[in-house]
């Protein structure tokens, strides 16, 4: 009995280091950036200067835009391209790739982002199977005027539906509970309406088994975090190391065969109890200065991706702004030596 344990213990050492020897290491990474207007109005920024010194400054090329549902359709069935026309104008104009996350659960808490309007005519429905249903129905018109609107677009890569939907303990109160249903209904939807692109579905990197948003779309994206700030136990740094990341690749990749996947996620940015405007500089340091960005990117660097979206570009202009270039600066050099 001892033999066979001992046999089995050594099995699963054996298997788990097969599958974190990282069999597509590169030595070129590709860098981009999520930018939205609801994160600049956050931080009380012109976002139009934001977004262009992010554009010609940093010289980011690649781009993950959220058309944000209150900001695109403030009213029902008027809708605001303003914002989303300019920034991917401003970047067909430099060859910039851009990825455009549609849906009702998208970055940025609360995550799920519905308009005012819609809120006041559900409440007027008497089930909640009435609400569902005209919710669904809304999103899936709302989702159909934004692709048609941008399909013909050169720049657009990808289509995102919706943000890490099985993430489903995260924003409960917010957004309820998932229906895969209806996601199956959405990607579906957007295929229609643009067969030539492929879909992003996207996951939690430390909590999500990745095996429902890998089956459901063409392209997978994670998130990457190592320092987060929980109310119950303080802020801590995720004890894992990038075998983490490249053991559930693997594993992933042998159930479901290859496709593309890139951290679509990748914090650069504190990770606060309340907003950064609302918490003192040195805190906000505190849980992510340069040497805890410099941290990030060489860990993501081991994990097996070579395709990384970084999470914070707005708070790194609000920082110089406010007299502290150096994560700005830092930025600059990786985004320049990786053209």
């Amino acid at each position: 009995m001892k033999k066979i344990l001992l046999f089995l213990i050594i099995v699963v050492i054996a298997g788990f280091f097969v599958l974190s020897i990282d069999s597509k290491k590169s030595e070129k990474f590709t860098y981009g950036i999520s930018f939205s207007r609801f994160h600049a109005d956050e931080l009380k920024l012109n976002w139009k200067e934001s977004y262009l010194a992010i554009l010609n400054d940093l010289g980011v090329r690649n781009f993950r835009f959220s058309a944000h549902w209150l900001l695109t359709e403030p009213e029902e069935g008027k809708y605001n391209f303003e914002e989303l026309d300019f920034q991917i104008k401003e970047a067909e104009k430099v060859g910039a790739s851009v990825i455009l996350a549609v849906g009702r659960r998208l970055p940025g808490w609360p995550e799920c982002h519905e308009p005012e309007w819609l809120k006041s005519e559900s409440s007027k429905l008497k089930t909640d199977d009435e609400v569902s249903k005209y919710k669904q129905g809304r999103i899936l018109k709302y989702i159909e005027t934004i692709v048609n609107r941008y399909k013909n677009q050169n720049s657009i890569k990808y289509w995102q539906v919706e943000n890490e939907p099985y993430l489903t303990f995260f924003s409960r109160s917010i957004c309820g509970e998932l229906d895969e249903e209806f996601l199956r209904e959405e990607i579906a939807f957007v295929k229609e309406l643009d067969p030539s692109r492929q879909i992003l579905v996207t996951d939690s990197g430390e909590f999500g088994t990745w095996h429902n948003a890998y089956r459901r779309g063409d392209v997978f994206g994670t998130s990457m975090y190592l320092y987060i700030w929980n109310r119950v136990i303080g802020p801590f740094r995720y004890p894992i190391i990038p075998a983490f990341f490249r053991i559930k690749n693997n594993i992933i990749n042998l159930i479901y065969g290859s496709k593309p996947a890139i951290v679509i996620e990748l914090s650069a940015e504190p990770w606060l109890l309340q907003p950064i405007v609302d918490t003192p500089l040195d805190v906000q340091l505190s849980r992510m200065d340069i040497d805890k960005f410099n941290e990030m990117i060489v860990f993501s660097s081991k994990t097996g991706f070579d395709t990384f979206y970084l999470w914070g570009a707005e708070w790194w202009y609000w920082l110089k702004l406010n007299g502290h270039p150096e994560l700005w600066n830092r930025a600059g050099d990786l985004f320049h030596n990786s053209k």
